[in-house]
């Protein structure tokens, strides 16, 4: 048989063709995080067990030194350690059996929307259990509805309104600068670091701080590299917390159980932590009996309130 002839064609080996699935996807699962982003993430990938201790030590105090005499210094004592025990108990997986027939003859605009809805869904859900983490330090017994909105149940520990003023459960208002200075308080009352601050908002309260001159007029942001909301839509930073906009905050039902209002949160970067124990993985099956691909994406992890003081939880209304 002369060469020129009879070659195995692309086409007819589709299932030997490798394709870099892992790459897309989790390229597409970095770019839609956002709250992951924002919070202390302890790297256990390759580690085994369930728990994690992190130790939590009391802060010790200075003692005044005797000039005269011969007077010992004083001790501090360490005190008891309860420590704060991080479950990893969240595994979240997206999956596609993709047909022979559907691999051969659909564009590869269907495979782009596979690893990119992959990574969106695993993203979206690490986030949102990041956010109801970081509320249940909000309200006392705080419950997630299946369709992840906050049920009206759920009791109240301190949650603000957009004003700064303490929510009642009754309707809400509007983000305000006053309010912002009063979040901004809270986080300098205890103490938390200026460092790695943060504010969180839903897309209508990104819409109200566009509508603040403060915010917005050169005279009072300035000109960063042409960094600010007047040119580029982004709110920037707020008396130097740094403001970024999800779709993911959640709906908070009021004691009425109207859905008329939605979260915000302010919080400081060591406040909740992110555990990864297997990041994004993703796996290719050929099932014979179905003449299909099975594409799985997974991810392991946990996640935990550290310093609850250092997270504000505030909602305004959702329209």
């Amino acid at each position: 048989m002369a060469l020129g002839t009879n070659h195995v064609v692309v086409g007819e080996v589709p299932n030997f063709v490798p394709e870099l699935w892992s790459d897309e996807v989790v390229a597409s699962y970095k770019s839609n995080l956002v709250y992951a982003n924002l919070v202390r993430v302890l790297n256990h990938r390759g580690k085994k067990g369930d728990t994690i201790r992190i130790p939590t030590p009391t802060r010790g105090v200075a003692s005044d030194k005797s000039f005269t005499g011969q007077a010992q210094v004083t001790l501090q004592q360490h005190g008891t350690d309860a420590g704060i025990v991080v479950s990893i108990d969240k595994h979240k997986e997206y999956s596609r059996l993709i047909e022979d027939i559907t691999d051969v003859q659909a564009l590869e605009s269907l495979r782009r929307f596979y690893t990119d809805d992959a990574g969106y869904a695993i993203a979206t859900a690490i986030d949102l259990d990041l956010i109801f983490e970081a509320a249940d330090a909000g309200f006392d017994t705080l419950v997630r509805n299946a369709d992840d909105t906050i049920d009206a149940t759920s009791g109240l520990d301190t949650v603000y309104e957009g004003d700064g003023s303490a929510w009642n459960q009754q309707g809400s208002t509007d983000i305000s600068d006053a309010g912002i200075r009063t979040f901004v308080k809270v986080l300098d009352d205890v103490d938390a670091p200026m460092a790695g601050r943060a504010m969180v908002v839903p897309t209508i309260v990104k819409s109200d701080l566009l509508g603040l001159a403060r915010f917005t007029e050169q005279a009072f942001t300035g000109e960063v590299a042409g960094s600010n909301s007047i040119r580029n839509g982004l709110v920037g930073d707020i008396y130097g917390v740094e403001v970024y906009v999800t779709t993911q905050m959640p709906i908070v039902e009021d004691s009425g159980g109207n859905a008329d209002n939605i979260l915000g949160q302010m919080f400081q970067r060591d406040a909740t932590l992110l555990v990864e124990q297997m990041g994004v993985r993703v796996q290719n099956q050929y099932k014979q009996e179905y003449l299909a691909d099975l594409m799985t994406a997974d991810a392991i992890y946990g996640v935990k309130n550290l310093r609850p003081g250092s997270i504000v939880n505030f909602v305004v209304p959702s329209t």
